[in-house]
This record gives C-alpha cells, sequence and structure tokens, in this order.
C-alpha cells in the first residue's frame, strides 16, 4: 500500500477540527511523514439504532487517514455498549441487553459507509469488542485495574459532581475505562480517535499500550458539535441529525442552528476553506444565506448536490415564501374519524398519545388554523383537509 505523505494534507489532518493530539502533534506529524502504514480505529457503542452528524465528525476524519492509505478499523462496541459509558453522566446509564446493542448496530456499517470506503484495497475492517472482552477472566480484568488509581477515577468531573450532589457511582462505571481503554491493546493498532469528550477513556488506552505492549499509541480527539449552551449534538441530548434523516429533514435541522454554530459546522463538517467565510461574516453577510450553504454542503455529501438544492427549495418554499409544497401526501379516508386517529394512521403521529400532546400543545393545523380540540373530527371529502404538523409535515385527507 503505497502512503501519501503530502505536508498539506497532513497538516489539514492534524489541524482541521482538531482539539488535541497525544502524546503531541509532533509525534505524530513524524509519524505521519515516514511513509509507513498506520493503523488506527473509531470505536462506537451501539447505544441508539442510528449514527448521527456527531459521529461524522470522528468518521471524516479517519476518512482522512484512509485517503492517505492507513489502516482503518471501525470498532463496534457491543460489550462495552452493555455496560455504559459514565462519560459527562450526572446519574448511571440504564444497562443494556446483548440483543439490543446488537439490534442497534445493525445498520452502523452501512449508516458509515456513506463517508467511510468499505471496498477498495484499503476497505475499512468492522470489529466488535465482545470478541476479546466477553472471553477474559476475572484475573485479567484485575491485571488490567492494576494500572489505575482510585483517585484517578474521582478526578473525572461528573464522577466530582456525583460526589458532590450525594449521587452513587457504581463500581462497573470504574471498569469502562478500562475496557475500553483494552480496545487498543486488542487490536494492537497504532492510534485512536474520537471525541475530546473521550478523551480520559482514550488516554486509559495510552496507558494500557505503553505498560502492556510497550507501545506510544497517539490520540486525536476531536471538537465536538455543540449548541449555544456547551451542550454537544448527540442522543442523550435529544437534538440529533441522524445519518438516516431525509435530505428535508437534515437540511431543516441545521437551519434551525443558531448562528453561533455556522463558522463551527463548516470547521467540523466540511471541507470548505474557513478564511473566506470568515471574511463574509466580517463583511456582515446574512447568517442565513451562510447557514443555508452550510446545510446544502452537508447534505450534498450524503444525498449529493441535485437532492441538496432541490431540499434547499423545497425549504425555501415553505419556509421563505411561507407557502404551501406543491407534492402533498394524500391520505384517503372512507368514514369520519377523529382527528388523532388521522394523525397516526397517517404516520403524522407515532402514537394516539403522542397525537394528543401534539394538539394540546398547539402544533397542528387544520386548513391553516390551529386545531384546539382533542375530539376534532375529520370528515372525508373530494376537496379534502390539510393538516399540518409544525413546520415542515403536510398530508391532505381525501374521501
Amino acid at each position: 500500500m503505497t502512503i501519501d505523505t503530502d505536508p498539506k494534507k497532513i497538516e489539514t489532518l492534524l489541524t482541521r477540527g482538531v482539539e488535541n493530539i497525544f502524546p503531541s502533534r509532533e509525534f505524530l506529524e513524524t509519524r505521519l511523514k515516514e511513509g509507513k502504514q498506520l493503523s488506527l480505529y473509531l470505536g462506537i457503542d451501539p447505544t441508539g439504532p442510528d449514527l448521527h452528524i456527531g459521529h461524522s465528525i470522528q468518521l471524516r476524519k479517519l476518512r482522512q487517514f484512509q485517503d492517505l492509505g492507513h489502516k482503518i478499523i471501525l470498532l463496534i462496541g457491543d460489550f462495552t455498549g452493555m455496560i455504559g459509558d459514565p462519560t459527562d453522566k450526572s446519574a448511571t446509564r440504564v444497562r443494556l441487553t446483548r440483543e439490543q446493542v446488537l439490534k442497534n448496530a445493525e445498520k452502523y456499517k452501512e449508516q458509515a459507509g456513506k463517508i467511510l470506503d468499505f471496498g477498495g484495497k484499503n476497505s475499512v475492517e468492522l470489529k466488535y469488542n465482545s470478541e476479546w472482552l466477553g472471553k477474559m477472566s476475572f484475573a485479567e480484568v484485575i491485571e488490567l485495574a492494576a494500572h489505575f488509581t482510585v483517585p484517578q477515577m474521582l478526578a473525572r468531573d461528573m464522577f466530582k459532581q456525583r460526589i458532590k450532589d450525594g449521587k452513587d457511582i457504581y463500581m462497573h462505571e470504574f471498569l469502562y475505562p478500562l475496557m475500553q481503554g483494552y480496545d487498543c491493546v486488542a487490536m494492537d493498532v497504532d492510534g485512536e480517535v474520537g471525541g475530546n469528550d473521550q478523551t480520559f477513556n482514550m488516554l486509559a488506552g495510552r496507558t494500557l499500550m505503553k505498560a502492556m505492549k510497550g507501545k506510544e499509541k497517539f490520540v486525536i480527539a476531536n471538537k465536538l458539535l455543540e449548541d449555544p449552551t456547551g451542550k454537544k449534538m448527540g442522543k442523550s441530548e435529544g437534538n440529533i441529525i441522524r445519518l438516516s434523516d431525509s435530505s428535508d429533514d437534515m437540511f431543516g435541522k441545521i437551519m434551525s442552528w443558531t448562528d453561533g454554530m455556522i463558522l463551527p459546522g463548516f470547521e467540523i463538517l466540511t471541507d470548505i476553506e474557513l478564511e473566506p467565510i470568515k471574511k463574509e461574516m466580517k463583511n456582515g453577510i446574512n447568517p442565513r444565506d451562510l447557514k443555508a450553504r452550510l446545510a446544502r454542503e452537508i447534505v450534498s455529501q450524503y444525498f449529493g448536490e441535485k437532492e441538496a438544492q432541490e431540499a434547499s427549495d423545497r425549504f425555501d418554499q415553505m419556509f421563505k415564501e411561507h407557502e404551501t409544497p406543491e407534492n402533498i401526501l394524500e391520505h384517503k379516508i372512507t368514514s369520519a374519524m377523529s382527528l388523532v386517529d388521522v394523525l397516526v394512521d397517517s404516520g403524522i403521529a407515532k402514537s394516539k398519545s403522542d397525537a394528543r400532546r401534539l394538539i394540546e400543545g398547539g402544533g397542528v393545523k387544520l386548513d391553516g388554523k390551529i386545531v384546539e380540540d382533542l375530539e376534532q373530527i375529520i370528515k372525508p371529502t373530494k376537496e379534502g383537509v390539510l393538516i399540518q404538523k409544525g413546520k415542515r409535515h403536510f398530508v391532505r385527507v381525501i374521501s
């Protein structure tokens, strides 16, 4: 395998969206310029059924390594996913069964394949950490634990806060960094990529790798996509853009970001040069125009430029021009039905309780008017009745 040592590409890899590099940037830069193939990985615990745009930050960094010719491993934490990462958690995670984590991970390869190359001469390798963690003896676990101290664990911010709040810390939460850290030892890799919220766990792997293999493992801690309050975009925060989202949903969610997320979004989610963007912002460009450009760029990565532009046009039609979209899903009924049942049957609401919550919250309109009556009845007509949920979801009920 020919390794690309282009200085400009290496510079981009080492700086774009990067928060920290361990043991140092100089160490990794030297390794990259040697022209030898390095092996590195990203570990993802399958705690939900979809990868999201936060994962794409790490996947994009892996792709940069892959394009240079280095060996990439996507590690599914099917064992650690059952335990639960305590990072940033004010309370203990609910533990998952093996069946749940395997079900969650079913589409991870397909979704990651939108960014990484799972074919060709330098294809990404997919691994599962139950292969080694599920076979460890108690004696081996004790051996791992001997490399760390209790004060090291208690120094973590979320554990400090739990002690302050009088909340419990369970032993398995102390063991989680050991398990995640052992992954790199079991695979005998050169490095790891992850979000900066995973720094403690990734450095635990550095400790174990040095002690057990005598190797200097490099770690790249990437910046996170955060909202204005400092909360990261992710499953736990409930504000994610899933890689399985439609082009319209993805575009609309990006357009809902605050102006403060525009520049970070360009940096960590695109390859667009940042200096021209900064100059335009300084010169007073309308933030909405920049945000729309960001949304088109991100959506095009997953759906192509044509679909991204069409999603942009549909967004403008519904929001900027305040028009109802031309192509509206039609739902036929043969007799009078309650609005609650129609919302569920048409797929606008997930359940009757969800439908009632939407109505009570003023989130449903009939022919442009907000519905306030939970007992509202819909009668079939040839002309149809236009139902709208929120700003982007429409269905016309016809006979």
